[in-house]
């Protein structure tokens, strides 16, 4: 509890990572607060249900929290108001104040009376989008910063936020957030396409880096792995020797 984790994909699509936590999270009982900034929720449901988890009767029971980025800005930007009356969480399109949405993920992970879920967390998929909305990197840091002192700090919870990435990119903004950010996580699973292009059996990389040096002078763990996704699960193998190989 209280952890930090940043996934970080490069030359590949690493959401496969936040499917598997999303899941995790509701299976262990935990409040979940989902900033779904890339795809629909039908999308994550029909996802959700492969691995074993309704999303829809998370929400009906109040364990899951979900804002659909999609229809939210389409609601914004062509004028529909909130039925609720709220100001919706991403009127910094206008205004370019994270301000709203770091209040709707504090009231969605603040314990009420009656509450019986575990640890609560945030969910960020994916946050680059927010940059290419118009928030600036200052403001993205600041939400992110805010977020982990309400989440980690004060609740206890956890943060899970994937970022894209390019070693190459010209966008510097995107850049700036990354880098920052990675010196911050207390976990980072990046996600990366294989150098020699495309393979049917090893869909990618993975390096997972445990940031010990946040606490102490000793110098971080690195794991590297390599990955196929399947249908229901993903598997892990160390490089090289993946089941096409053996």
């Amino acid at each position: 509890q209280g952890k930090f984790t940043l996934l970080r994909d490069t030359r590949t699509d690493g959401s496969f990572l936040v499917h598997h936590f999303l899941s995790f999270y509701l299976r262990a009982g935990c409040k979940v607060c989902f900033v779904a900034l890339l795809q629909s929720f039908s999308h994550y449901n029909i996802v959700a249900q492969k691995l074993g988890v309704s999303l829809t009767a998370a929400k009906e029971r109040g364990q899951l929290v979900f804002l659909e980025g999609l229809k939210s800005c389409l609601d914004l930007l062509f004028g529909e108001e909130e039925q609720s009356g709220q100001p919706s969480p991403l009127q910094f399109i206008s205004t370019s104040n994270l301000r709203a949405l770091f209040d709707f993920v504090r009231t969605s992970l603040t314990p009420t009376d009656g509450d019986s879920w575990k640890a609560p967390v945030l969910l960020v998929d994916d946050l680059s989008v927010l940059l290419s909305l118009g928030a600036t990197p200052v403001a993205v840091l600041d939400f992110i910063h805010y977020c982990r002192v309400v989440v980690c700090s004060q609740l206890k919870g956890n943060i899970v936020v994937l970022v894209h990435s390019s070693e190459d990119s010209e966008d510097e903004e995107n850049e700036l957030v990354v880098n920052s950010m990675c010196h911050h996580s207390d976990l980072i699973l990046w996600v990366e396409g294989l150098a020699t292009g495309f393979c049917k059996d090893v869909h990618g990389e993975i390096k997972i880096i445990k940031r010990v040096s946040l606490e102490s002078t000793e110098q971080d763990l690195v794991q590297i792995y390599q990955y196929k996704i399947q249908d229901k699960n993903v598997t892990f193998f160390a490089r090289g020797l993946s089941a096409a190989v053996l």
